[in-house]
């Protein structure tokens, strides 16, 4: 046995493992904790919310995902693959982040011009009076402006792979809405209140991440023109795409609305909260993986190595939590409560369509973090053929018509993302 572990001590791969073992262990056990926290409000927030709140609700945050992805457009992308290059640098580092928020925050006020309006529509359509669809609008306010800078803000720590200040940020930030969700949704069980509840902390933990960056990047730097015009270029390519995902991504939830009724809505919006675990693999890869790989040397055959380790892990590991769903779907309801138990297909649906769409996912961030784009014309010709045809096939005025919807459109987009981050990676002229 000595001689066993004598020789594995010995082996050239020996301390990679080992600090690779460290590396995801402490980050996926707070991964863990921050996602439980996540998890546990969501919860509480679908079993004290009406039924008809909770799709208030679900409508809310969806246009706040849609109002953050406009609002970057692939201002995060240039971000990181311009950061990947001068990360060891505070000046330049400074530099790429100010040139950063300052196009952010002019992306912003179009990104709101756009989404309000939709938001509105969308609520008044399934039933909400002016007033609370106001006192909604309102409450996304705190929430929106913290997403302004939070992904942008935890580009430095990854790439500098200071993990754990950050993931002590994100944590506190989970209980401090764990608390205020708590101490709220007993007296006010209203949807704008479960708003302004998730995000009052991130305003907090901005503040927070704010400290912890700028010990590794200069503060108060100017904006650079070049920077500027190398981000604008990228978002140039990225942009199309960004918007095109952000409204399929999206398009569940705004068909169900539409055609669909409250009660529809509302299983949707509880059955995705499910899926929120799911983030713990990708937060993991986002934070330990995706700035490595912005990071490596222009090496095809190392490239492509990596490239398929990661999709591999990830197929297994989604492959064993779709099959726990499907053989313990009742307890994994009872969590949602009474309201929700008779949707054990529809789980195993959603479950599938929530594991398609992180691979998806993982591989454009992948792909996005060396600076490759995707030509938008060919990308959103060939999803709209699926869209219409699929369309065309199914009910989507149901909850299983929505989802074998979903489903499709994240196979398609898949395989899109796989075929062209493998084809990028081909024409890499090893240095």
């Amino acid at each position: 046995m000595k001689n066993i572990l004598i020789r594995l001590k010995q082996h050239p791969k020996y301390d990679t493992f080992i600090n690779w073992g460290k590396l995801i262990s402490i980050t996926g056990s707070a991964q863990i904790i921050i996602q439980a926290l996540g998890f546990a409000s969501g919860i509480l927030i679908i079993r004290l919310l009406p039924v008809e709140e909770y799709a208030f609700y679900t409508l809310a945050n969806t246009m706040l995902g849609t109002m953050t992805v406009l609002a970057d457009g692939g201002i995060t992308t240039g971000v990181m693959a311009l950061g990947g290059k001068v990360w060891d640098d505070k000046e330049k580092m400074g530099i790429v982040l100010a040139t950063g928020l300052d196009l952010r925050k002019k992306f912003a006020i179009a990104s709101l011009l756009v989404s309000v309006p939709i938001l509105f529509y969308l609520l008044l359509h399934n039933g909400a009076s002016w007033m609370v669809s106001v006192l909604i609008a309102i409450a996304l306010i705190p929430a929106f402006y913290a997403a302004l800078s939070d992904s942008l803000l935890e580009i430095i720590p990854k790439l500098n792979q200071t993990i754990l200040p950050l993931q002590r940020n994100q944590i506190e930030v989970g209980i401090g809405r764990l608390i205020l969700s708590g101490l709220t949704m007993f007296i006010f069980p209203w949807a704008f209140i479960a708003v302004i509840a998730a995000g009052i902390p991130r305003i907090w933990g901005n503040i927070g991440l704010r400290k912890i960056v700028y010990t590794m990047a200069a503060k108060e730097q100017q904006t650079d023109i070049e920077v500027r015009k190398e981000i604008i270029h990228l978002v140039k390519r990225i942009l199309p795409t960004s918007i095109y995902y952000c409204l399929s991504g999206q398009i569940t939830i705004w068909l169900i609305s539409i055609f669909g009724n409250t009660t529809s809505l509302a299983q949707l919006g509880a059955l995705s909260r499910l899926s929120v675990m799911l983030s713990i693999f990708s937060a993991i890869i986002a934070t330990l993986i995706i700035p490595r790989f912005a990071k490596l040397t222009s090496n095809k055959y190392l490239l492509l190595k990596r490239f398929f380790q990661i999709m591999g892990l990830l197929i297994i590991l989604l492959s064993i939590i779709v099959l726990i769903v499907y053989l313990l779907p009742t307890p994994i309801l009872w969590l949602l409560g009474d309201a929700y138990k008779g949707l054990p297909f529809e789980l195993l649906l959603s479950i599938v369509s929530s594991c398609i769409g992180l691979l998806g996912g993982i591989v454009f961030n992948l792909y996005s973090s060396r600076g490759w784009a995707m030509s938008p014309i060919a990308l959103i010709l060939i999803n709209l053929l699926a869209i219409i045809i699929s369309a065309g096939m199914l009910d989507l005025g149901s909850l299983r018509g929505v989802l074998y919807f979903n489903i499709v459109l994240g196979l398609v987009a898949l395989i899109q993302t796989v075929l062209f981050c493998t084809y990028n990676i081909l024409l890499v002229k090893n240095e």
